[in-house]
């Protein structure tokens, strides 16, 4: 139904006409340009070519590539960045996909992976034989069997440097809030029932306090960055110690122990990537390292973190607090004890949920799927160790 009426769209506009070429081709354009946002996620082929030949107008047929992706709206990508992903490809959204999955798959060369879905299972790249590369959003590959894909003859790509700066934002806001309890100021002074101000809200102070990082890659610098503006004293540790210059240009010092750093720190922050090494990295152990008044914060991995027993930590006092963006899992069962602690603070996992940061991502994501279908030198590209 709708090749016919893209179809009947083009022939309406190139019939004869009694206006000139030029506002034949413009109108041509628009009434495509509509057409193609007035449509669901499946996008067929569209005539949007014009070329000008001997005086005729010919609509020449496109030869975009066709990419799968996760859905539009709910979990997946917001409306606000379809125009990038409809600029450079056919989209086809999963559940459309899966409907008719004979025909659609061998057309797909690109898989646009959004918030890990669509999930790049073994039943699902099966179905996928023209498939090139799997392009993430975000920096995050633990979801991905770099292996298998690889041994398909997949490239993987994903979105590193754009995600920073707004979850290093995310990190010390949840910092700033957990410190200072704004969540609990904002229900006591929207309370139907307060009638004064009381002043037994008392947080704790960030100007001047030590705050350690855990993982110093980008997303941690760009932390000790932030800390630094609040004239923090700022710890780190990672595998491989940064350059004097980078510890000089954040005021940051390096500590070869992570336990020296938990001893240390007013607030521990948690920047790295998950992997099986840093998996439960904090536990127990490492929470009783922890000063009483001390408060831990994960903007990484839900996993780097043993719930149960940070949950034990914060019921007795073995820490002040926690600030989180993430779980494990995403999200947690309603019942989860860390959603009733008074001195737990939880987000969604939005670290990078902003419209410039979202939209850089996916332009990220298209560079790179680009790059690897015409045999360029692919930006983001993540081998298998």
């Amino acid at each position: 139904m709708q090749r016919v009426c893209y179809t009947q769209c083009v022939r309406r506009l190139c019939g004869p006409a009694q206006s000139s070429r030029l506002l034949k081709v413009r109108n041509i354009h628009r009434s495509l340009r509509q057409l193609r946002h007035n449509t669901s996620c499946t996008y067929p082929k569209l005539f949007f070519l014009v070329q000008e030949k001997n005086g005729t107008t010919n609509v020449m047929e496109d030869n975009k590539p066709w990419a799968l992706i996760s859905e539009v709206g709910g979990q997946g990508y917001i409306e606000e960045v379809m125009d990038i992903l409809k600029q450079h490809f056919h989209i086809i959204c999963h559940k459309d996909f899966l409907q008719n999955s004979a025909v659609q798959g061998p057309k797909i060369q690109a898989m646009l992976m959004w918030n890990t879905f669509p999930a790049a299972e073994p039943s699902l790249l099966r179905l996928l034989p023209s498939l090139k590369v799997v392009s993430n959003g975000g920096v995050g590959i633990d979801h991905l069997d770099l292996p298998y894909i690889s041994s398909l003859g997949v490239k993987v790509t994903n979105t590193p440097d754009v995600v920073s700066d707004a979850t290093a934002d995310i990190a010390m806001g949840l910092l700033l809030a957990s410190a200072r309890r704004i969540v609990e100021g904002h229900q006591l002074a929207v309370d139907p029932n307060m009638t004064y101000l009381s002043q037994s809200l008392m947080g704790v102070e960030v100007t001047g306090s030590t705050m350690g990082i855990i993982g110093m890659g980008r997303i941690g610098c760009k932390i000790a960055q932030r800390g630094k503006g609040f004239d923090m004293r700022i710890l780190y540790h990672n595998r491989t110690r940064r350059s004097v210059e980078d510890e000089r240009a954040v005021g940051a010092s390096y500590r070869e122990k992570v336990d020296d750093l938990l001893k240390e720190s007013d607030f521990v922050m948690l920047a790295v990537n998950l992997t099986p090494e840093t998996t439960a990295l904090i536990s127990h152990r490492e929470l009783s390292l922890m000063k009483p008044t001390a408060t831990l914060v994960n903007i990484s991995r839900g996993p780097v973190v043993d719930q149960d027993a940070l949950v034990k930590a914060l019921r007795s006092g073995t820490i002040r607090a926690a600030a989180l963006d993430v779980t494990h899992p995403e999200p947690l069962p309603r019942d989860h004890p860390l959603l009733s602690l008074s001195n737990v603070l939880i987000t969604p996992h939005v670290g990078t949920n902003t419209y410039t940061t979202t939209r850089k991502m996916v332009q990220k994501m298209v560079d790179n799927a680009l790059a690897a279908l015409n045999g360029q030198s692919i930006p983001n590209e993540v081998k298998p160790k």
